[in-house]
This record gives C-alpha cells, structure tokens and sequence, in this order.
C-alpha cells in the first residue's frame, strides 16, 4: 500500500514537472514568433534591433510572470549555462564563420588577433586591477582575488551576437569584419581566461605561474582552430568522395550540420575553445565543404543554419530579459540598493575604460605597421570599433552564473551582488549602446550609410553578400600584377604574400583534394550539373 502512495505521489509530481515544462516552451515559443514579427515591422528603424527588441519582450514577459505570481518569480526557466553553451551558442557562431567575408576576414587577421587575443588581455588587467582596487574597500562581502580576477575575465567578453545585429557586413565591410572577428576571438579568449582562473594557485603568482599560463592560453588558441579545420575539411572530403547529394540532399545537409556540431562538441570535451573551433570549422566548410554539395544543399544549408542561428539569437536575448528580473537574487542584493547601482555603475565605468584602454593604442601600433592610407584605421573608425565593442551579453551572464551561483541559485550576499550587477550592466550595455550604435555610425561614417542590401540580419538576404564574399575570396585577381621577388614583397606586403602563397598551395594541393570552387568532377548530381531541378 505505501509502495502504491508513493508510486502515485511520484506519477504526480513528474505529471507537475512535466506540465510546467510544457506550458514554458508553450510560451517561450509564443514569444519567438512575436519577437519575429516585432523585428520584421520594426526593420527599417534606426534604433531598434531584434535583440532589443527581444530583450523587451523578455523583460515585459517577466513584469507579467512577476505580477501574476505575486512576486514569487519571473522566470519559466532558470537561467542555464549547458542550454546557452551546448544548444544555444554553436549555431550562432557557426553560422557567422560559414558567411564571413572570408578575405576581409583574413586580410586583419593580424589586427583582428591582435585585438581580440591581446586586446582582450590588456581589458582583462585593467578591469581587473580597478576592481581589487576599487571593491576590496566597499565590504561587498566574501570576495577574494579569484573572485576579482574572474569578474576580469567576465567583463572582457563582448557580445559577438549583438555586433551582428548593429554593424552591417554591406555598409562597412571593413568594421564589420575586424568588430565580428574581434568578438569571437574575444569571446574565446574570455573563456579560456576564465576556466584558466579557476584551475591555477592565484595566490602565490609568480613568473613560472604567469608563463605557464600564457603557455596553456597559446597551447587552447592553436588546437581549438586545428580541431576546427580538421572537422571542416573532413566533411569536405567525405562529401566529396562518396558524392551524398546524388542519392540525398537531406543526408548531406545533416551530415554538414553534425560535422559542425560534432567539432564544437569536441572542443568542449577536450576543454578547448568550442567558439574558436567552430568558427573556423564554418569558414573550411564556406570555402571547401559548400562548394562540394549540390545545387539544392547550398540553397537549403545557407537558409537552414541562418534560420538556426536566428532562432537562438532571438531565444538567447528573451530567455536573458525574463531571467533579469528572477526575483530571488535581487532580495539577497536588495538590503543596499545604493550599493549595487554603484557597483554596476563602476562596472560600466570599468567595462568602458577597458576597452579605450587596448583599441587606441593597438590601432596606433597596427597603423604604424601599414603603409596604405586605405588599410590604416582612421579616428573614427576606432571610436566606432571601441563603442560596437562594449555591448556585453550572454557569455558574461553564464560566466557570471557558473562564478557566482549553483545551479542558478546563491545564497551568498555578495554572490548575488555579483550577479544583479552583471545583469544590470548587459541590460544596460545592450539596450544604451545597442542602440546608439547605429545612429553613432551614420554620425562618424556618413558614407556608410547607404547599405546595399535592404535587410542584412534576416536569413532571405543572406544571398548576395554570400555570392560577393564567396567570389571575392575564392577567384584571386593576378592580371597586371608585376611581381617582385618573395623575399622583397614578404616585407614590404605580407598579408598579400601570404594571401598569395596561400592561393598557390591552396590551387596545387586542397582543392583537388578537397573540392572547392571550379574543383569538383563532373558527375550525376553532382554540384556540378548544369541543371538547376533542386531550385
């Protein structure tokens, strides 16, 4: 008889479980397709994005769960770091290295690394040091230097899925590459940075710990890209040999969403950087993978991984606006109010600093390397580089939680501190920032402001800056070029020499054996086949 009670009391509270879960992905999913058709009539204004307006939804979606529960709680879903880095991230980013400008990209390869590996170092220091100097004094509660050191590495990751939204791949081709590049090496930097934190003696810091340290951060950067290409030009080749798409264009879409899946997943595994690794996994697959599959799987993989990516963009902005006003961490923080908008005020403070404090000096250093007056980075594209850059989002709010909470909650004074007040930043950054970002554009760079494609963050428009990217970087322009010796152009031009080089290797050896644009036999099905039946 008790076995039956309890079996019947068990039956009920999953029947519970199972229905609260079911009426918060009724909702969640109600809200997306709002999100959707809030952004579409809000496309043409100048300060609202999607996110923003996500972010609204969100926060207005709490005040409603807030009031109906009797301040009891504003959220469906706790706030999960697994959901944001294994389901909701890799699309997003995936995504992004698939239809990058690819010679944009490579071209400030040294400045985009340069800011997002290096930049982000100095960031982490500056931040860092304030906050030993400034909150060791203001009784916070039990902080300690790894503590400090973490809100460091969590203050010196950029949204890299905001910039997306505010910079346009069309309008500023320059910006938006050496912005978005930053961001994810940024992102992937703050990561490495923080999970090196955790592990390491931060209490007697000498030399030994600060070089093994770099060591371990260079050792993360190099074999997150590896794993990366690796991944990429596997599928590539798989694709290429056994010719899926003759048979099945399905099988040949999932197997490049797996391919991509499957590297991130194993980046994470072996505690490297899944964002780097996935990443360059999509820029191998833009140039190789892409080019293999037939005419149909192109039209179909450019729609399916933009409307994924989309779709998480938009889950990630609202879940972070209803997860802001989860009451539990505001009452432990509450006591003090005066306290935490002075700690988030200083935070901003901090987060703005930081930033002025790599981009002007690393774009002095990078102009003083280049000699064109077109390739040097003018005043005002730095100020527009160090505002683009200050917007802060998902991945300081997980590292926040995964630094100050368990499992979502915190019982500790000032944890929760510590948590309202990196919400409040992101919020803050987000929805100010957000949108001055594009008025602040039209200010500083009045000719970019006439964009060539009428809607660049939706999935439908992505096809004309695929096709200029994918030819711009594939089809490598050698007419009336007088070439010099190596040695002589390695020093006077090496992002061109390399880049030529590059081609070389790339034509005698990759492509035929990876495919590629203009390198894949002809054969039924094939992409290859003039007839466009896929369409």
């Amino acid at each position: 008889m008790g076995m039956e009670v309890a079996a019947a009391r068990l039956g009920a509270l999953y029947t519970t479980s199972d229905y609260a879960s079911v009426v918060s992905i009724n909702l969640f999913v109600a809200l997306l397709c709002a999100c959707i058709v809030l952004g579409h009539l809000l496309e043409e204004n100048r300060w609202v994005n999607e996110s923003i307006t996500a972010l609204i939804i969100g926060l207005c979606t709490g005040v409603v769960i807030l009031l109906m529960t009797k301040g009891k709680s504003s959220h469906l879903l706790v706030f999960s770091e697994d959901l944001f880095f294994i389901y909701l991230l890799p699309p997003i980013i995936f995504n992004a290295g698939l239809w990058v400008k690819k010679k944009q990209f490579f071209r400030n390869f040294m400045t985009i690394t340069l800011f997002g590996a290096v930049g982000t170092m100095i960031s982490f220091f500056t931040i860092s040091i304030a906050a030993i100097a400034i909150f060791s004094r203001m009784n916070i509660g039990t902080l300690d230097v790894g503590d400090f050191l973490a809100i460091g590495a969590i203050f010196s990751a950029t949204d890299s899925v905001c910039t997306l939204q505010v910079l346009n791949q069309d309008e500023t081709p320059f910006l938006y590459s050496l912005v978005f590049g930053e961001g994810v090496v940024n992102d992937a930097t703050s990561i490495v940075l923080f999970n090196a934190l955790q592990n390491f003696d931060l209490v007697h810091i000498d030399a030994a710990v600060v070089l093994k340290f770099l060591g371990n951060f260079f050792y993360l950067f190099l074999s997150s890209t590896f794993l990366g290409v690796f991944a990429g030009l596997l599928s590539a080749y798989i694709i290429k040999k056994l010719y899926i798409g003759r048979h099945s264009t399905d099988r040949e879409v999932a197997l490049m969403m797996l391919m991509a899946y499957l590297s991130y997943m194993l980046a994470e595994l072996l505690d490297l950087s899944g964002i780097l690794t996935v990443f360059f996994c999509g820029i191998v697959m833009s140039h190789y993978t892409w080019h293999n599959v037939t005419e149909s799987s192109r039209v179909t993989t450019k729609h399916a991984f933009a409307t994924l990516s989309f779709i998480a963009e938009t889950f990630l902005f609202l879940y972070v606006g209803m997860d802001a006003l989860d009451i539990e961490k505001w009452e432990f923080a509450s006591d003090r109010p005066g306290k935490s908008i002075g700690i988030s005020s200083i935070l901003l403070g901090l987060v703005l600093i930081g930033r002025a404090a790599f981009v002007f000096p690393l774009s002095f250093l990078s102009n003083l390397t280049k000699k064109a007056p077109n390739e040097k980075i003018t005043w005002r594209q730095q100020v527009v580089i160090w505002w683009a850059g200050l917007m802060r989002g998902a991945v300081s709010i997980a590292l926040a939680y995964n630094k100050f909470t368990r499992s979502g909650h915190t019982q500790l004074h000032g944890n929760a501190i510590m948590i309202t007040s990196t919400i409040t930043v992101v919020l803050f950054s987000t929805m100010v920032f957000g949108m001055m970002t594009k008025p602040l554009i039209r200010l500083l760079l009045p000719a970019s402001g006439h964009p060539v494609t009428s809607e660049p963050s939706s999935p439908k428009s992505l096809h004309s800056p695929l096709l200029t990217s994918m030819q711009g970087s594939d089809l490598e322009n050698t007419t009336n070029i007088v070439r010099p010796s190596s040695l002589r152009m390695l020093l006077t031009k090496p992002t061109h020499t390399v880049h030529y080089y590059w081609r070389k290797f790339d034509d005698a050896l990759m492509r035929p054996m990876f495919g590629g644009r203009g390198f894949v036999p002809f054969s039924p099905g094939s992409p290859t086949e003039q007839s466009h039946g896929g369409r």
